[in-house]
């Protein structure tokens, strides 16, 4: 791949902690304005790779490069990246204000122009009537938007995000998609990682499915699900059965029929074509959860 759309080149990453390997050889590269998923249940070693990344850990073996040839264990490397971890990043005593302008003066913001990014952050948070107010005093969806402004006050280019919905309610959960995805569009690097197979799906150009520490598959939404999802799934009652069943296709059991197939609506309608009835109908196609299936034998989040 061209270095100039690189923005994160991970070469070869291995992470022990005593007998546990949690991160073994993994590689990728994340693409300048992409937001890129790392897929995995607790425990795949999604937090330590992320670590990794933001410079938080050194590999064991293995190198980061950030935007080209930086390493991101030095200072100037982190003054590009924002970091929003699982485990909130917050002071509880202080307000909302209070959080932002010691983190943006962390990065080396002040005067006239921390202020109108501390502004402009408890707007991304929806938290600017609230930003008098001591963190303790806050929601948990609150907490993880005002995490994710703390990590992008000084506007980085490449955003790191550590499970960032983790016990959030469905109105902040939608309120920090939309938030993501405008800074997307706004030309943000994100690395994304989850063990939600649907927040994956919206969010991400690519996604990284890794497990007891190891890469199992890298690639598009939609070409992962072509290549590791396997047959969708055609279920169907019967208002009656056929002079013929034995010519049915798929599993007849009493009137519920069961077939699997490549092509579930062209399916469907030359079952409808041929004069079945049916009572209840379902199409059930491949998703990232069952790529993760049978990628690994269990269920994503296990």
């Amino acid at each position: 791949m061209d270095e100039a759309r690189v923005m994160i080149t991970a070469s070869h990453l291995h992470k022990r902690f005593g007998a546990l390997t949690a991160v073994d050889d993994i590689s990728f590269d994340i693409r300048r304005g992409e937001t890129f998923g790392l897929l995995g249940p607790n425990g795949a070693g999604k937090t330590t790779t992320i670590s990794m990344l933001a410079g938080i850990l050194a590999p064991d073996q293995g190198s980061v490069r950030i935007d080209g040839s930086q390493n991101p264990m030095q200072a100037q490397t982190r003054l590009k990246i924002g970091n929003a971890p699982q485990a909130l990043a917050l002071y509880e005593d202080l307000s909302a204000s209070e959080n932002l302008f010691f983190f943006g003066r962390l990065y080396r913001l002040s005067g006239a122009r921390l202020s109108e990014r501390v502004a402009w952050a408890l707007d991304l948070a929806g938290l600017t009537e609230r930003r008098r107010d001591a963190v303790r005093t806050f929601s948990g969806g609150m907490k993880r938007r005002l995490n994710l402004a703390c990590a992008v006050i000084h506007n980085p280019p490449l955003l790191l995000l550590d499970e960032p919905t983790v016990g959030v309610d469905p109105q902040s959960r939608n309120l920090l998609f939309e938030r993501i995805e405008s800074l997307k569009r706004d030309g943000c690097t994100i690395l994304y990682t989850t063990h939600y197979m649907e927040e994956a799906q919206r969010l991400c150009d690519r996604v990284a499915i890794v497990d007891h520490g190891r890469l199992l598959a890298l690639d598009t939404v939609d070409n992962l699900i072509a290549r590791h999802g396997g047959k969708s799934v055609i279920e169907a009652e019967l208002e009656r059965l056929p002079d013929r069943p034995a010519d049915l296709p798929g599993d007849l059991r009493d009137h519920r029929l069961r077939v699997e197939t490549d092509c579930p609506l062209q399916d469907v309608a030359k079952l409808a074509d041929s004069g079945l009835r049916f009572l209840t109908l379902h199409v059930h196609r491949a998703d990232l959860e069952t790529v993760f299936l049978n990628l690994t034998g269990r269920r994503l989040r296990d």
